[in-house]
């Protein structure tokens, strides 16, 4: 059994490793003979490999502890920050620029206390645990963050509904088709392919501001469709941005900036990155309600990339793949190594 595991991390980490090589290097291309700045997505990337490695070292020992701890620092990162969070500058014509960071965090801490939950053992400490991530939704309330309150919830549900589940393909591929089907909306909504009634409500909820620079990043991967415009160069060649006051520079959208500064070769690797992390849990030997609760905050954070530029800040990208290396490590039980010399293996094969 404890070979079948290792074989099963050892598959899904050489495909992270591809995929975060293959990022890393077509960011360099992309940036070759250009002045842009691939500093960022290099950051990015590191920051997803240090939270992944921390989240299977400190998971395969602590791991109720280790989600915990991390339930608790990343709320108390997104409070430390009010005006960050969605809603409190709601008469701002643009949003702050780490608005979707300050949401995306309350969905990853409302992941770390649900998979506490699901790998406690003690009833006391998993209705504690429960209660946590239930904070986690009434802080974001309280802070007034709808897109936090509505993601943080969301996970909170998935994680309530599966708490007896022993499969998790069907709903591993669930919650890709969930990403998928909001990139494609705003894919749509960027090229006016919406219907009036639909795209009119979008519209409201986005703002004219940021479906402007949607449309600006279509723009661009039209014209630069393979290597895009380069890192960090959206700013400098996009219309909207430049005329909006207090801009960040940035399209509000982790696929259109990557579309746009990095072609459809770096919104594939965009794609895989996240692709890898649902069959690193897929592949997990943690219990499933454990795979399955990170895999709807992974999802969340997903949806929010999408929307917004949850992604452009490092705590948010350590905190994914913190939370995924949590879900993916290989729990040693206490005693491990007295009883190897035994020939003593680890508990039931997983159910996919």
């Amino acid at each position: 059994m404890r070979a079948a595991q290792g074989e099963r991390a050892g598959a899904a980490d050489g495909v992270g490793a591809v995929v975060l090589g293959a990022a890393v290097g077509w960011a360099l291309i992309s940036a070759a003979g250009r002045e842009s700045g691939p500093e960022g997505v290099l950051l990015a990337v590191v920051a997803v490999a240090a939270g992944y490695v921390c989240g299977r070292i400190s998971g395969a020992l602590v791991p109720v502890a280790t989600a915990t701890v991390t339930s608790l620092a990343v709320l108390a990162l997104a409070v430390a920050s009010p005006e960050g969070v969605p809603g409190v500058n709601a008469q701002s014509p643009v949003e702050p620029g780490d608005t979707g960071a300050a949401a995306a965090l309350l969905a990853v801490s409302a992941g770390a206390a649900c998979c506490a939950a699901a790998a406690a053992r003690r009833p006391g400490a998993r209705a504690a645990l429960r209660a946590l991530a239930l904070a986690v939704v009434g802080t974001a309330v309280v802070l007034g963050s709808a897109a936090g309150a509505t993601a943080s919830a969301a996970v909170v549900l998935c994680a309530a509904a599966v708490t007896a589940a022993r499969r998790r393909t069907a709903a591993l591929v669930g919650f890709a088709l969930v990403a998928a089907v909001v990139a494609g909306v705003a894919w749509a909504m960027a090229q006016d392919a919406l219907p009036a009634g639909p795209a009119d409500s979008l519209r409201g909820l986005l703002t004219d501001n940021r479906v402007a620079l949607w449309r600006d990043a279509v723009a661009l991967v039209e014209a630069e469709p393979v290597r895009g415009v380069g890192p960090d160069r959206f700013e400098n060649l996009s219309t909207t941005a430049q005329q909006t006051p207090g801009s960040d520079g940035k399209p509000h959208s982790a696929l259109f900036q990557q579309a746009a500064e990095q072609g459809v070769v770096g919104a594939a690797l965009l794609a895989a990155a996240f692709g890898w992390l649902l069959y690193g849990l897929w592949r997990s030997p943690r219990p499933t309600p454990v795979v399955l609760g990170a895999a709807a905050a992974l999802t969340a954070l997903a949806v929010l990339a999408v929307l917004g530029n949850a992604l452009s800040f490092a705590p948010v990208t350590a905190g994914a793949g913190l939370l995924a290396g949590l879900a993916t490590a290989r729990v040693v039980p206490p005693g491990a190594g007295d009883r190897a010399g035994t020939g003593a293996g680890a508990p039931g094969a997983v159910t996919r």
